[in-house]
């Protein structure tokens, strides 16, 4: 399969796609820029939105709003808003920042952090629990990135990039806690390094492979099945979204290069022949500061 262009080249880092059912609407960030975009299917009318130095990660939440992990922390985003509202940092150095990350079946929000200069055992995998209280679940990763669930809620999938694989954890739900590690895809540096994954309605995985112009999909026991090609290197992340699911949206990045590709940061998709799941939401309230 082969991904087609969407946007024009409108992020820097452009990073977690995320389509937001409660407003038909996909979501995704400008990481490093400190912004997201939305829009509909469309794509004629894209807004940004400024959050801070960094934006990571964006959520929808159950109450309407979103929830956002920034450069060392978390804020939030009410319904009817554009206003991020800080919730208290979890760090103060600031050589390290957040990346990547998702929901749990239970709505409790986990992102994972990093160095910026990807310096090894730096970063931790942090959960915000819908009370707002911040727990460290995995130390210590190095580029903490793509996380899901399996469709009955009991494995944890997740990538730390520079292992070059997608790790299965047995997900203890009553604790939000990863268990039980193994290795389930180790992907040769030939074709990349595993960055952003999302999840189909087969339970199969779809890995943006970062330097690697490429998603790769693969059955839940870790068989190769499936490769889009995108024609820029540097792919980031991946969502399914539209009304019916049903369109794979890729993320692209233009970060580092000294000659990026004319579509490096824009957004791409494909229609796989496979629908995606809803979205994971955040389950606390956005209403507070």
């Amino acid at each position: 399969m082969k991904a087609t262009t969407v946007t024009t080249a409108l992020t820097h880092h452009g990073e977690g796609p995320v389509w937001n059912p409660q407003r038909g609407v996909l979501h995704w960030v400008d990481m490093l820029a400190g912004a997201f975009l939305t829009s509909d299917p469309s794509f004629r009318d894209v807004t940004r939105t400024e959050v801070g130095e960094v934006a990571a990660v964006v959520r929808p939440a159950t109450d309407g709003g979103l929830v956002v992990a920034v450069e060392r922390g978390f804020a939030v985003i009410p319904p009817g808003s554009d206003e991020p509202q800080r919730l208290t940092e979890v760090w103060s150095d600031p050589s390290i920042r957040m990346n990547e990350g998702g929901c749990d079946p239970q709505g409790r929000f986990y992102v994972g952090s990093m160095a910026y200069g990807a310096t090894p055992d730096r970063g931790k995998l942090f959960r915000l629990d819908p009370d707002g209280s911040v727990t460290v679940v995995l130390e210590p990763v190095t580029i903490s990135n793509g996380l899901n669930w399996s469709l009955d809620g009991e494995i944890a999938y997740y990538i730390d990039t520079p292992t070059g694989r997608v790790d299965a954890f047995d997900f203890d739900a009553t604790a939000g806690a990863l268990r039980n590690r193994r290795p389930l895809v180790e992907i040769d540096s030939k074709h990349g390094s595993p960055d952003g994954m999302a999840i189909d309605a087969e339970g199969r995985l779809w890995v943006a492979l970062w330097g690697g112009s490429a998603v790769h999909c693969y059955s839940p026991n870790g068989t190769l099945e499936e490769v889009v090609d995108v024609p820029v290197r540097q792919v980031t992340a991946c969502a399914f979204g539209g009304d019916g699911l049903d369109t794979l949206y890729i993320t692209t990045s233009r970060d580092g290069l000294s000659d990026p590709e004319a579509e490096a940061g824009a957004l791409f998709s494909v229609t796989p022949g496979v629908t995606g799941v809803p979205v994971l939401p955040f389950a606390g309230s956005t209403a507070r500061g």
